[in-house]
């Protein structure tokens, strides 16, 4: 049995990682937020220590530590702009560290914490778990198996609603989530490279609060995307059966299906960690790049761009 704590127990993705680490038969020592709001605890760990200050937190892993009782791994689900201070802090008490996506907000946060991994000898793992996807990685051994003489033609295309409650929250601020195309499309740009190879080009055709597109080219396909949280965008055909939530991708226009099989990847991916075989600092760093230009390239108006753009 494996000692875990867990930064963000409040937040929205924490019931994935207990979830995970209570299937995988390990345990939860001590738990931080600061928000309250954790009855969520009770479900799975309700004898760990909890926290809301970072302060005392770190005074009871080091406590822990004198004591002879060493965390293994510390997992991270706070917001964006903090995983790069939480995942050092992880490494610095003597644990592996567990992180949500976006491993960090910039390709530069991804050198710093290779030499954080380098000085401490302890492992950084994050979750990309569309890699463990069934569909995900029947494309991918069909894309090896049967290699294309020209670039496969793909749409992507994600709307996920939000309420009013986004642009409140740390996700509707930019500097804290990044945005919309890292905080809601970061691993779909990790599974396209993946898939697909290296990124030869990236273009934004549209960039607001609630969507954006644009056009990425791959060594192996030519990638048009949407992403959205604006209910507003959902295709017709969805919104007549009250459904909150269109992913799409079509390759070559043939549908992918990936809507389901979402839910057991989180314990998937700590099984995966857990055997040393978790995804690192090499695997996040395109995606991190990806979403960085995104965010901070001009908007070109002409090019490839994706059918939901009516311009």
């Amino acid at each position: 049995m494996k000692n875990f704590a867990i930064i963000g127990a409040a937040g929205y993705i924490a019931p994935r990682h207990l979830q995970a680490i209570k299937e995988t038969r390990n345990t939860v020592l001590a738990a931080l937020d600061k928000f309250d709001s954790v009855g969520i605890m009770d479900s799975y760990f309700p004898n760990a220590d909890f926290f809301t200050e970072f302060e005392r937190f770190d005074r009871h892993i080091e406590k822990l530590k004198r004591n002879g009782t060493l965390l293994d791994y510390i997992s991270i689900c706070t917001p964006n702009y903090l995983h790069d201070a939480h995942i050092r802090m992880a490494l610095r008490s003597g644990a592996d560290a567990i992180c949500e996506k976006p491993l960090v907000l910039n390709p530069w946060n991804v050198d710093a914490l290779q030499d954080i991994e380098n000085e401490t000898g302890n492992k950084i793992n994050t979750i990309l778990q569309l890699r463990l996807h069934p569909s995900i990685i029947a494309l991918k051994n069909k894309m090896q198996n049967n290699p294309s003489q020209t670039k496969y033609e793909v749409e992507l295309t994600y709307i996920t609603s939000r309420g009013k409650w986004y642009d409140i929250s740390w996700k509707g601020d930019e500097s804290k989530s990044g945005g919309i195309a890292t905080n809601i499309g970061v691993h779909f740009y990790d599974m396209l490279t993946w898939i697909f190879g290296e990124v030869q080009d990236n273009k934004v055709h549209l960039r607001a609060p609630h969507k954006a597109a644009g056009y990425l080219e791959f060594e192996n396909a030519r990638v048009r995307w949407f992403l959205s949280i604006d209910e507003n965008d959902l295709p017709t055909h969805i919104q007549e059966k009250k459904q909150r939530t269109y992913r799409s991708i079509t390759v070559n226009g043939q549908e992918i299906e990936f809507s389901n099989g979402f839910t057991d990847l989180h314990t998937l991916s700590y099984q995966e960690i857990l055997k040393g075989n978790g995804f690192g600092l090499n695997e996040a760093k395109s995606s991190v790049s990806i979403v960085h230009a995104i965010r901070n390239q001009a908007i070109t108006p002409l090019g490839e761009k994706h059918v939901f753009l009516h311009v």
